[in-house]
Formats: C-alpha cells, structure tokens, sequence
C-alpha cells in the first residue's frame, strides 16, 4: 500500500459527505446517541510508571509525588531574573512543582531501584511509590537492590514502613559511604538547624533497618555487573549518580544534579537551600551539564519533570533540557 492509496482527496471528502447525508435523509442518525453507562470519575491521576529500553536493559521511570518550591529556598535566586524564567514557562504564582522520581532497573539478572521514594515523610503529595511500582507490575520483594543517591528523606525513608521494617525485605541497601558518614556524624546533626535534625535521625532509622544487608560503596566503581557509581558531590557530601552500560547504550541516572529545571538549566549557579554545600554542588552541576552536553549523554534526574529523562545542550549562557520522548517502540 501505497501513501497515495490511504490519502484523503477533496473529492473523497465530498463524497465521503454526501454519503452521509443520505444516510440522515433515510432515517439513519450520525449524531451520537448518549450514553448509557457512564464510568465513576476515578478521581485521580494514573500511577506514574513508564518503561524505556537502554541498550538490553529495561528502565522504569517511578513518580513517588511532587513538592511545591517558592523562591525562599533558592540559594542566589534574583526576583527579575526568576519572574521572567516563570514567564517564559507559563507559570502562575512564583512556586514551581517539582516531582519527585525514582527508577527501576532490569538488567535481565536483577531488579535494581534507584532510590527509595518518602513514605509519608514529607506529607499528602508524596509517598507514592507502591502505587508505581505496582503500575509497573513489580512487588517490593522481587526487588534485590536498592542503591541510593544520597540520604535525603525524599529518596531513603521510603525504604522503611511506619514501624521502620525494611519494605524491600529481600534487598540489599547500597549506600555511599561518604554520605553515610555525614549522616552519622553526631556534630553535624548537633549543628544542624533544628528542622534538619530529624533528617539525620530518619536517615539512620532507614540505614539501621537494613544493617545485616547493607553496602558501602566508595570512589567512582563498578557496584554491580553493568552499573558503576558517580561522584557528584555538593548536595551532600556523598551524593552520587549511577551509570547503567548495556549493549553500547548509556544511562546515568544522576540524583539530585539538578532540582528545578525552569530556574537552573538556565542559571547553574542557582543552588536549594537543602544543599549541603552549595558553592560545590553548582560547580558539580555545571561540570555534569558540560560533560552530558559534549556527549549528548542520556541522563535521569529525580527532580525534572516526570519521567525525568533525556538529554541537555549547551546554549550561549546556559543550557536547555531536551526531553526523551514517548517509548514508542520497544
């Protein structure tokens, strides 16, 4: 079949309508008929799952919610500067919603997640990672590894229930041992802000219940066949992506390298009042941009827009996300 076989002419339209309007001159309606058993409004949204192919591995973008950010916690944030990016953007108000991502891998021997979602830690609009995980069809124990970023309640507390039981019972709990060490050094949370504190204290509950089945990692190395670390300090001291190599195919899912994509593909600089050391990690986010931009790399991030994966170019004096587009084929 040819395009020419299936195209519309102006003389099939027309004939296509008179048709029709014969079949209304004999008794026949074209008008639908109302309906007759209407479905509930399910009364809220699908469970954000959404697979791609990377080279034979298979990758499940997870929404486990969202967060809403306004400029008080924007490390350098200029108001004109601000206004005019939301403008840009279409954004009403000065706040910008962010998700809140994590990922599931199979590698054809394991089922790995990438991070661990909130549980209820941060409130309503979060904790919905069981829901994605079962959109996807997975249970949390067909689940073998669990590594994560960094130990943020966003991204490690989800790994616990309320009674601080593992949730993915059969796992084992890969950290970074620098960022661990942060977490469970006692001066640091002692000269914390007051609301920092129980950061530290959930951090050590989450790691705590995975005691007898828990890797520390250090350096940029090989944890599992096909998926090695990367140094991505600043947000917090250990915080880390992961690279997945499969059949020529690259992925780094890179954590919290970037948190509101509307202010800071555009200005780097910007930093979160949540990083640890934000000079640092707005040096690390710049190099990261470079370096995926000079190699078109294909990357995730838990805080761009769900399913938070694709790739940035390099603009004049910033940059500019590209989205991955819809997987349409497999």
């Amino acid at each position: 079949m040819t395009i020419s076989d299936i195209s519309l002419s102006r003389r099939s339209l027309f004939a296509a309508a008179g048709a029709g309007a014969l079949a209304v001159a004999g008794g026949v309606s074209l008008i639908p008929s109302p309906v007759q058993a209407a479905a509930p409004k399910a009364g809220e949204p699908l469970a954000g799952a959404l697979r791609y192919k990377v080279g034979d591995f298979e990758v499940t973008a997870l929404l486990d919610g969202y967060l809403d950010v306004t400029p008080e916690v924007v490390v350098g944030y200029e108001e004109a500067e601000g206004q005019r990016m939301r403008d840009a953007a279409l954004i009403d108000g000065n706040a910008l919603r962010i998700p809140v991502n994590a990922y599931l891998v199979n590698t054809g021997d394991r089922l790995v997640l990438v991070d661990a979602g909130t549980s209820d830690a941060l409130g309503p609009t979060m904790g919905r990672l069981p829901s994605a995980l079962a959109a996807a069809g997975v249970t949390a124990d067909q689940i073998d590894a669990v590594l994560i970023t960094h130990m943020h309640p966003d991204h490690l507390f989800g790994a616990v229930d309320g009674d601080g039981n593992p949730v993915f019972k059969n796992a084992e709990l890969i950290l970074p041992e620098v960022d661990n060490a942060f977490w469970y050094d006692d001066a640091a949370m002692n000269g914390a802000p007051e609301q920092f504190k129980p950061f530290f204290l959930g951090a050590r509950r989450a790691a705590e219940a995975y005691k007898d089945k828990q890797t520390l990692f250090s350096g940029e190395k090989e944890i599992l066949p096909g998926v090695s670390a990367m140094a991505l300090p600043g947000h917090t001291p250990g915080h880390s992506g992961y690279v997945f190599d499969s059949n020529g195919e690259t992925l780094v899912i890179a954590g919290d390298i970037i948190h509101m994509t509307v202010y800071q593909f555009e200005r780097p600089d910007w930093g979160i009042g949540f990083d640890i050391d934000a000079p640092t990690a707005a040096e690390t986010r710049k190099k990261f941009f470079d370096q995926a931009a000079s190699d078109k790399l294909f990357f995730a991030g838990a805080h761009i827009p769900f399913p938070g994966m694709g790739r940035v170019v390099k603009n004049a004096d910033g940059y500019r996300f590209v989205a991955a587009g819809w997987p349409y084929a497999y």
